[in-house]
């Protein structure tokens, strides 16, 4: 006797059973694989730098497909923002975006990324010296000496900084002296030397402070910045180019912990996306800048080129402090002499390769 074959169930039935199952399931292992990161800028939520922050999180979220998000946070919103490398070192944040010199008061050689001439390196070759100059070894080995276990990413170089915003233009060397003044890092001491009396405030407090006559005069970073920071409200000067932050650059910070724990694939996504953050924020920053810039002008702010002899003061007030850091931090003169012996090279090549672009732009537009 024969056995009766059983009848399939319809193919139809089958695929609509299928994929009702994996509709329901794919939800539920993407939350279960799903890390978030808690993560704080040191920028108000106003600011571009915010938003620097905030492009970074979303190529890596974009990229990560659902395994990773990082949330970003504004300044002050977990721990104030010169207090961020202690929040991430401790795990009260798992990342955060900010600036290395920042963390100066910890060890005067972290401000060498960013703060200073950089040996006339422009901020685009002081990231080539720290990635294949030695650079990151070095901030690696000074975060390890002041027991900082963290995770660092430089990236994004930012265009020279604006001497600053004053009450009344700087004419003369001797007009900075007296100067009640804002910056941060180093320049706190070039422009202590120079006779200023300086006052490192974060970003979102120091126009509040200009406006109240608390200072007569300070820096932040750019146009667009600076714009949207509400120089322009309280003030009418602003000296272009200065020696004080040249170089400087953004740094992107992870809890040690929390990035160890990151798988391989995941960790590459985070490298790749501080690479294509780097140059996605250098374009938007010369879109974004060279619009604000009008604005400014727009709104009454009169620029003047800081004078050369002003320039010339900072690179000797410059040198004094160099002097006496590397006399005083072992690892101060250690960055010091790397970023000499690559600036010396990599600048030789720069220089003598580079076409003046201003013949160029002063040839079809003019000179300004």
């Amino acid at each position: 006797m024969s056995k009766k074959t059983p009848t399939p169930a319809p193919r139809r039935r089958f695929l609509k059973t299928a994929a009702v199952g994996g509709a329901l399931a794919a939800p539920m292992v993407s939350q279960a694989q799903t890390t978030t990161l808690r993560f704080q800028s040191t920028w108000p939520t106003k600011d571009i730098f915010h938003e620097y922050a905030l492009d970074f999180a979303k190529k890596v979220n974009d990229m990560a497909g659902g395994r990773l998000k990082i949330e970003v946070l504004p300044a002050g919103a977990v721990v104030p923002a010169f207090q961020l490398l202690e929040g991430v070192a401790k795990g009260t944040l798992d990342g955060g975006h900010g600036v290395v010199a920042y963390h100066y008061g910890k060890n005067s050689a972290l401000a060498l990324w960013g703060s200073g001439p950089s040996f006339g390196m422009d901020p685009n070759m002081l990231l080539a010296w720290h990635y294949y100059g030695g650079g990151k070894a070095l901030l690696e080995e000074i975060y390890k000496s002041i027991n900082v276990d963290v995770v660092s990413f430089l990236y994004g170089p930012m265009p020279t900084q604006p001497f600053g915003w004053f009450k009344k233009p700087i004419a003369r060397v001797e007009d900075v002296k007296g100067t009640k003044f804002r910056t941060v890092g180093l320049a706190v001491d070039m422009y202590t030397d120079m006779g200023a009396a300086v006052n490192p405030l974060p970003g979102g407090e120091i126009v509040p402070a200009l406006d109240r006559g608390l200072i007569d005069g300070a820096e932040f970073n750019n146009a667009s910045s600076d714009r949207l920071l509400g120089f322009p409200d309280v003030v009418k000067n602003c000296m272009l180019q200065s020696f004080h932050q040249s170089g400087e650059q953004f740094e992107i910070l992870f809890n040690k912990g929390k990035y160890d724990a990151l798988p391989a694939e995941l960790k590459a996504m985070i490298d790749y996306a501080v690479q294509a953050a780097s140059a996605d924020m250098s374009w938007k920053a010369i879109q974004r800048n060279s619009q604000d810039y009008i604005e400014l002008k727009k709104a009454g702010v009169n620029f003047y080129k800081t004078p050369d002899a002003v320039l010339r003061a900072q690179l000797a007030s410059w040198d004094k402090i160099m002097e006496k850091k590397g006399g005083e931090n072992a690892l101060f003169k250690k960055v010091l002499d790397s970023q000499r012996a690559f600036a010396q090279r990599a600048g030789s090549w720069q220089n003598d390769y580079m076409v003046d672009f201003k013949m160029a732009y002063n040839h079809y537009f003019g000179k300004k």
